[in-house]
Formats: structure tokens, C-alpha cells, sequence
């Protein structure tokens, strides 16, 4: 469901129009899953992943990792909000602020829930960012920033080892599988954190032992789906290698190259049009917006009046700029703010 909410969202988004069958058809899977009293869903997962037995049929902590699409989710809110769609009118907007509400004060307190927010695996860093999107949702972006502040400095803190090893990820039946899976969510965080303050410097944020995301994900590409019998898992860092490349760079080509060779078709792919660097606040794997228009200003003049920030960016950045036409740009910068707060990675 949270996909067909994106996708539809995304759809609708690059139209330009104030409603269309996407937009439609996302608000209608929003009010049939949250708000319609027949069907809705209870603002709790007190059954999710249910223990059966003698003791009582209860939900189990895991079961909480089931609405992590809520980023999604919270991605085609912000969209349809700043889009002006008019098929989100106030009385669903408030409705959905209800439920998340309701929804926030279950997370915050409920003993399944907490037992989930002490986990220091791929289970603790997805409800947090699960947390953080729903604070989104409800208007509260410093709650949404202390959320994420609160995984960096306790869970972030154990997750990556000085070589970008994730050892609680590694040590799992799939770890190729689990390492991507572990990084979504890492970067699903440190995306919310700067959507919901823009000063912050998430991005340069360490573990205890000094490393980051970038080395975590640099650890993770050494690796083949191959070698631990996950081949039909290797498409799952790909998304991973765009994101890092799109905030830190790709100076040598090597994700480039990796999605080259892994995915020939990779700059067609969805998580390619949502990692773009001319989202605002991005970083520099490809040219941004403001940096595009100030080159083709500057054609004009001299060579010698390009600046030197202008020039390093157009070398490290050239592999991957040669792959998107003139056409993508001008259709793509249409709908910034679309892109601007996809916070999904997965």
C-alpha cells in the first residue's frame, strides 16, 4: 500500500496539475487504510506478528518493523500538501494527523513498541525513522529531528565498525541482504533529520568508532549477493549507492561504475530520480539545479569567469552528468519539490 501511495503521489506530482487518476488513486488507498470507519486500520500493532499459545495472543516487538513504509507514506503526505492536490482536502488532512497522532502516543509508550526502540539491530534504526515520519506527518519537525538525534547517539553509535562493517548485520543468515537493508534505514534517518532541520549536519555524523554511512556503504560494495547464495537480493544496495553518491560525491567513479556494471539501466530506475543532487540540500554526484543554471549563464562569458567550485564539480561529477539529457533536466526541476522530500531509500 505505502508504495502505491508513493508512486501514485510521484505520478500525480509531475503533472503539474491541481488532480489527476494518481493523485486519486492515492488519497483513496490513504482514506480506506487510515480513516474510513469500515476498513481503517487501529492506530496500534498490538497483534502484529502475533504469538500464538497459552500465554495469550499478543503482538510481538518485531511486529512494529511492519509499517516501516510509513516514510513512504509520509513522502506522498508532504507532496500532496506543497503540491496544493486538491483531492487532499483539510478534513483528510486533519484526519490523517489524528490518526498519526493516536499512533505516535501507541509507539511512544506501548511495551511491544519500546521493547522494538531498544533493538540495536535494523529492527531500532527502522522504527526510529518509522517515529520520525509520522512526527513529519503531524506538523512536528522537531520532534522529528529529536528522533533521529536520538538514534545517531544510541543505536548509530554500535552499528558500524572502524572498517564499515556492520557486524550486527553481518553476523545475520543474509548478511548482503541485511547490510542494505540496515543502510536504507540509516539513510532514511539522516534524510527525515534534514528535511525537518535543514541546518543539520547528519551527513558528517560517525559511530563510536569514527565511521559513517559512506563507510558502511563502501564496506557493503565489497561484497557479492553471490558469495553468501543472495543473488536475488543484490538489487536491494543499489538504491543505497545513489543516495551516498548523491550527498558525498563519487571523486574516483567507483558507484558509477558499480551501477554501470550491476544495473546497466540504472539511470531509468525510480531510486535514481529520487537521489538526484538538485534536490535542495543535497550534495554534488551530479550537477545541481542552481549550479546547472549558473553554467549555462556563464556560456556567455568567458572561461576564465567559471568559478573554481564550478570546474571540480564538472570534473568529479562528469560520469554520471553524461547520463542525463537536457529533456530530463527541464521535466525533472518541474517537480523539485516533489523530490526535495522524498525521504525513501527502500
Amino acid at each position: 500500500m505505502s508504495e502505491a501511495v508513493f508512486y501514485n503521489t510521484l505520478a500525480w506530482a509531475f503533472t503539474k496539475t491541481s488532480t489527476n487518476a494518481n493523485s486519486q488513486n492515492a488519497v483513496r488507498f490513504l482514506r480506506i487504510w487510515f480513516l474510513d470507519e469500515a476498513t481503517r486500520m487501529n492506530p496500534n500493532l498490538n497483534y502484529a506478528q502475533m504469538q500464538r499459545g497459552p500465554d495469550g495472543q499478543v503482538g510481538s516487538p518485531t511486529g512494529v518493523l511492519d509499517l516501516k513504509g510509513m516514510a513512504k507514506i509520509a513522502s506522498a503526505i508532504l507532496i500532496l500538501r506543497k503540491g496544493q492536490n486538491t483531492d487532499w482536502t483539510a478534513d483528510i488532512d486533519a484526519g490523517m494527523v489524528e490518526w498519526c497522532q493516536d499512533y505516535i502516543r501507541w509507539l511512544e509508550t506501548a511495551e511491544q513498541a519500546l521493547e522494538e526502540a531498544a533493538s540495536e539491530n535494523n529492527h531500532g534504526t527502522f522504527y526510529y525513522n518509522q517515529l520520525a515520519a509520522l512526527k513529519l506527518i503531524v506538523n512536528d519537525n522537531e520532534g522529528a529531528a529529536r528522533v533521529t538525534g536520538t538514534y545517531f547517539s544510541r543505536q548509530f553509535q554500535s552499528q558500524i565498525a572502524a572498517d564499515g562493517e556492520q557486524p550486527l548485520e553481518a553476523a545475520r543468515t543474509r548478511p548482503y541482504h541485511y547490510r542494505a537493508y540496515n543502510l536504507a534505514a540509516m539513510i532514511t534517518n539522516a534524510r527525515i533529520e534534514k528535511y525537518a532541520n535543514p541546518s543539520s549536519t547528519v551527513w558528517n555524523r560517525t559511530s563510536s568508532s569514527g565511521a559513517g554511512i559512506k563507510a558502511a556503504l563502501d564496506h557493503a560494495m565489497k561484497f557479492s549477493a553471490r558469495d553468501s547464495d543472495e543473488a536475488d537480493y543484490a538489487a536491494e544496495l543499489y538504491p543505497n549507492i545513489a543516495a551516498v553518491g548523491s550527498i558525498y560525491g563519487d571523486a574516483d567513479g567507483a558507484y558509477v561504475a558499480y551501477l554501470k556494471r550491476a544495473e546497466p539501466s540504472f539511470s531509468v530506475q525510480p531510486y535514481f530520480l529520487w537521489n538526484q543532487p538538485f534536490a535542495p540540500g543535497e550534495g554534488r554526484a551530479l550537477p545541481s539545479a542552481r549550479t546547472t543554471a549558473s553554467r549555462a549563464t556563464s556560456t556567455s562569458k568567458s572561461s576564465s569567469g567559471s568559478s573554481s567550485s564550478d570546474d571540480d564539480d564538472s570534473e568529479e561529477n562528469a560520469a554520471l552528468s553524461q547520463l542525463i539529457g537536457s529533456s530530463f533536466w527541464s521535466t525533472t526541476r518541474l517537480s523539485l519539490f516533489a523530490l526535495s522530500i522524498a525521504l525513501v531509500m527502500f
